[in-house]
């Protein structure tokens, strides 16, 4: 049998399948919205992406690079490692520098944990099987601060707090599971570490050659951080691009009136279709009571801030509750366009090869955030009853 699957991969090269996809991809969504409807909303979608999000993603990286760096310089990390070291290590395998990443994103968004990243000092501290798993700890806590101030902004304001927890479980599960496909793939990367000490040295050697001011350390800790940010923004714009738009088409339907006019974020709604087939299963695993509700997660796989979007009409429907609101906060964080930024952040640190095993291992981290706060909201309802 293998010989002639053999012979058969030889006959149909593997051009052949790509050409073959390629036309049923593209020839399905033409069918659907009509080629040029089709053409215009991909172009619009990705320049409105480029325009409002990988812009936005490039001034969050450089703002948060700078920080970074300058924490870096001043002591803060090295600060962090000794304080926070007892509860990172036993929770995440992970040094306790590494709570500053968490900060970062919460604060900002999923690029932030790729400024640090790039600093050779904050990897420093950490084996190169830590290091990769950096993307799906960081990815864990992206835009959380936007995702509760909306939340509560609705009237909600215990579930978006058990969301929060549920968002540090299913962290804890995406970034041990990462660091265990790694290991697997890698075992010398156990004993490895992320710098060597000579890029180290090198950089130490560098800052000692001159006596500088605070002032001088300050402004070139700011603007060698920035740059950086600038390179991590260039970086990410491939992955958001063309998965996101992808995820947007195939996410979002027509217009309003339910007709194709070519504008951006309109789509065959393909993932909701499918996901509606089994909606018993998210009703059991995360209470949702009616299949609406499917379309967050979906949506947050693209875009969290879209798929926050979604919850107002949610409620002028009644659709909601605080159950779905404790749900949505812990996948809109863990899920928060994962699927565009963990190619784009795995490629700007090298690791490339990587990105099936830290999307399979971040999938499985937001499903145990989403069902974790279920069943801690279903909890906290039969205390409070």
């Amino acid at each position: 049998m293998s010989k002639i699957n053999q012979k058969s991969k030889k006959l149909i090269p593997s051009g052949v399948w790509c050409i073959a996809s390629v036309i049923v991809l593209f020839g399905y969504l033409g069918t659907v919205m009509g080629v040029p409807n089709m053409l215009n909303t991909i172009m619009k979608t990705a320049h409105d992406l480029l325009l409002n999000t990988v812009f936005y993603l490039m001034s969050i990286c450089v703002i948060t690079g700078a920080l970074g760096r300058v924490f870096v310089e001043f002591g803060v990390v090295a600060l962090l490692e000794r304080t926070l070291r007892p509860l990172m290590r036993p929770i995440f395998n992970l040094p306790g520098v590494t709570s500053l990443g968490a900060v970062m994103t919460f604060l900002s968004d999923n690029p932030a944990i790729i400024s640090l990243a790039n600093d050779k000092r904050f990897a420093s501290y950490f084996k190169k099987y830590q290091f990769i798993s950096l993307t799906n700890f960081g990815t864990a806590f992206g835009m959380g601060l936007l995702v509760i101030v909306f939340m509560a902004s609705q009237g909600y304001y215990v579930a978006p707090l058990i969301g929060l927890v549920g968002a540090c479980c299913g962290c804890v599960c995406s970034t041990r599971l990462m660091q265990r496909f790694v290991l697997k793939a890698y075992p010398q990367y156990a004993v490895e570490d992320a710098v060597s000490k000579e890029d180290i040295e090198e950089e130490e050697e560098e800052d000692k050659k001159t006596e500088k001011t605070v002032f001088i350390r300050l402004l070139n800790a700011m603007l060698d951080g920035g740059r950086s940010g600038v390179e991590v923004g260039i970086a990410i714009i491939p992955g958001v691009l063309i998965i996101s738009t992808f995820v947007m088409i195939f996410t979002f339907g027509p217009a309003v009136d339910g007709t194709y006019n070519g504008a951006a974020y309109q789509g065959v709604e393909l993932l909701p279709w499918l996901a509606n087939k089994i909606d018993f299963v998210f009703e059991w695993l995360f209470g949702f009571h009616d299949p609406h509700l499917v379309a967050f997660p979906i949506t947050a796989l693209g875009a969290v801030g879209a798929a926050l979007s979604l919850i107002p009409g949610f409620i002028s429907h009644g659709w909601i509750d605080g159950n779905a609101i404790a749900v949505f906060t812990a996948i809109g964080m863990c899920w928060s366009g994962f699927l565009s930024t963990h190619t784009a952040m795995l490629d700007s640190i090298g690791y490339r090869d990587l990105t099936p095993k830290a999307i399979l291992a971040h999938f499985c981290g937001g499903l145990v955030a989403a069902i974790s706060a279920h069943w801690m909201f279903w909890l906290y309802t039969l205390i409070a009853a």
